[in-house]
């Protein structure tokens, strides 16, 4: 198992009391949880519990890591403020409910708390299933702001794919500062054909190195 001696992204928001972190380290980050997601979705997996506690950090926090895929063999799905308005309201889900927990993750960094929280979990789970949530403060480029919108769409077909996420302009450009141009053309090429890995070898929890930068073992 990979050593990340940054510990989790949870723990790095914790130590920033109260200061903002800025747009470029947040969208630093954000890319590379993307890629990491892009890369199972890509091979029809879900990771079903998405969150700032399982993306490790390491060389002194600039490489994110996309871990901790346990939830596998769990029977409930996510933890309770990541979780999407399907799967509180006990509907089918899809990928698209870990796109709604990368927003989860993207409002954390942009504000420090947690974009939907409440006295109880009935409360919790009223507010994730109305949509509701206070704006990212505007000193965030407008197209931050648009894609933390498009991420909390209450209806899964309207929030966007993790392709179309990294498509962005404002996000494409900064791919190739975290995988060599081979990786991108592999990563990206619609040649590729990725297939499902049968259940015996799923993801097991453990971090490894990738060619993606975040995979499991």
């Amino acid at each position: 198992m990979e050593f990340c001696d940054g510990g989790d992204l949870m723990r790095r928001i914790n130590m920033q009391c109260g200061v903002p972190f800025d747009e470029d380290q947040i969208l630093g980050w954000f890319v590379q949880i993307s890629l990491g997601l892009k890369h199972i979705h890509d091979r029809k997996v879900l990771h079903r519990d998405v969150k700032a506690q399982n993306i490790f950090l390491s060389n002194n926090g600039m490489v994110a890591k996309l871990g901790d895929f346990g939830i596998f063999a769990r029977t409930c799905v996510g933890t309770p403020y990541y979780l999407s308005p399907e799967i509180c309201e006990n509907r089918p889900y899809n990928n698209k409910t870990d796109i709604w927990s990368l927003g989860c993750v993207l409002y954390e960094l942009c504000t420090l708390k947690h974009p939907f929280e409440g006295n109880s979990l009935y409360q919790l789970v009223l507010k994730i299933c109305r949509g509701h949530f206070i704006p990212v403060s505007p000193k965030y480029s407008y197209d931050l702001r648009i894609l933390m919108s498009q991420l909390f769409k209450i209806s899964p077909r309207d929030r966007p794919s993790i392709n179309s996420i990294l498509k962005k302009p404002f996000l494409e450009k900064r791919i190739k500062k975290h995988l060599p141009p081979e990786v991108i053309q592999e990563e990206f090429s619609h040649t590729v054909l990725h297939r499902k890995r049968p259940p015996a070898s799923q993801p097991s929890g453990k971090l490894v190195q990738g060619k993606s930068g975040l995979m499991t073992e």
